[in-house]
């Protein structure tokens, strides 16, 4: 069974807020967690990594990174920096045509095998969870980063993206999702929801995926102020944990 962790996107508004990536790690293990996915935070790349894994290792946490792209010398770049932190999964993203996707991974496939580090490319709208699959088919060190709420903006559904994906999913992001009315009736709103309360069919996930791990997300809008944000994000987060537990 995959191990749960929290996920930069699981501290959005306390980032914005202040809170470094050491304090966010401090964080995952004051709830009793051993794993972190440093995902999409720029700062990665010139941060003082040797401070990082200290903290890291002093709390007993597990490392991952995650950030998007397959541009040759990009990957090599966060090959290095996962060599630093002890990481062995980058989750990424396709943000090229799938042709040319396919000769970026030829072109880094050796590095992966050498380093250990497996590359997660996660499903979103920008590319059919299909031809996903298709890309990472046969490809000894990738795999998918299965997130079923990225594609409903592309009218995919949940469970059919789990049942396609699920095969070679090697991460999840877990994260709850729900439609709401704009005002005056004119049109939805697509945005977070405390997990297990919104359309995300979570035990249908873990049980087609029970092995990668799980990093938990959110999409938690503003809530007109920095400290309620901030708060609600703690909440939330407190709360999907204790869901993921019960699962467990």
């Amino acid at each position: 069974m995959g191990t749960i962790g929290l996920g930069t996107y699981a501290y959005f508004w306390r980032h914005r807020a202040g809170m470094s990536i050491e304090d966010a790690l401090r964080d995952t293990a004051d709830q009793g967690l051993s794993l972190f996915q440093i995902c999409d935070d720029d700062r990665i790349e010139t941060a003082d990594l040797a401070a990082i894994r200290s903290v890291a290792d002093q709390r007993g946490i597990t490392l991952e990174l995650g950030t998007r792209g397959l541009e040759t010398e990009h990957v090599r770049r966060y090959l290095a920096i996962a060599r630093e932190l002890g990481a062995t999964l980058i989750r990424s993203m396709v943000t090229t045509g799938v042709d040319q996707a396919a000769l970026l991974l030829d072109a880094v496939a050796p590095e992966l095998a050498e380093s250990g580090v497996r590359l997660a490319l996660e499903n979103y709208e920008k590319i059919p969870t299909a031809d996903l699959v298709r890309l990472v088919e046969g490809r000894e060190h990738v795999g998918i980063c299965l997130d079923p709420a990225n594609t409903v903006s592309i009218l995919e559904h949940p469970r059919d993206v789990i049942d396609l994906a699920s095969p070679h999913a090697i991460n999840l992001h877990i994260k709850d999702f729900a439609f709401t009315r704009t005002q005056g009736w004119v049109g939805f709103s697509l945005a977070g929801a405390p997990l297990g309360e919104g359309l995300l069919p979570l035990d249908h996930l873990l049980a087609a995926a029970p092995g990668p791990n799980r990093i938990v997300e959110h999409w938690l809008p503003w809530q007109g102020d920095a400290r309620t944000s901030c708060e609600r994000e703690r909440e939330w987060t407190a709360h999907c944990i204790r869901v993921l537990k019960e699962r467990a």
